[in-house]
């Protein structure tokens, strides 16, 4: 989040852009997979509300997120380096620069995994629509976003983490 007394930038370098704090809002056991993802939060430097954008790194071995749906928020990837695989509910497509996927609320599940030896980098955009949950198809995990933007995670079954 930006600091209130720190101006609102007209233009960055996007890689110089800070490192989100908290590698992830995932309950472990889920919180450890995403150790090699890094993400920098580009939206929030220039005060968007409305949706968010982030460039994100998978370093070998990592994965963008748990294989998930939105209810109501949509989502869109652009390649800028490397070759992930977007892996969804409706199969795999290998990925490389200039490549961009788009994901609609509702629609199917997905996650990229970086299976190369190189570094994959990538903008992540997506709106922030209030009372959007995430279902997660191979874990047991159900997400639902909060009033105040932030995300609770509870078992399938309601249980809380």
């Amino acid at each position: 989040m930006r600091d209130a007394d720190t101006p609102t930038p007209l233009a960055i370098i996007a890689s110089t852009a800070p490192l989100r704090t908290k590698p992830s809002n995932y309950p472990e056991p889920f919180f450890s997979r995403m150790a090699k993802r890094e993400k920098r939060p580009l939206g929030e430097l220039f005060g968007l509300k409305n949706f968010g954008v982030n460039l994100t790194t998978l370093t070998p071995g990592g994965e963008s997120a748990l294989l998930h749906r939105h209810s109501k928020q949509d989502e869109f990837v652009f390649i800028l380096e490397g070759e992930p695989t977007l892996i969804t509910d409706a199969g795999d497509v290998q990925l490389r620069p200039g490549m961009c996927a788009g994901f609609p609320a509702k629609g199917v599940a997905h996650h990229l995994v970086n299976r190369t030896d190189t570094n994959v980098v990538y903008l992540e955009i997506g709106d922030r629509t209030e009372g959007d949950e995430g279902t997660y198809p191979n874990d047991d995990l159900k997400a639902a976003l909060g009033p105040d933007g932030k995300w609770t995670f509870t078992h399938k079954d309601g249980r809380p983490y």
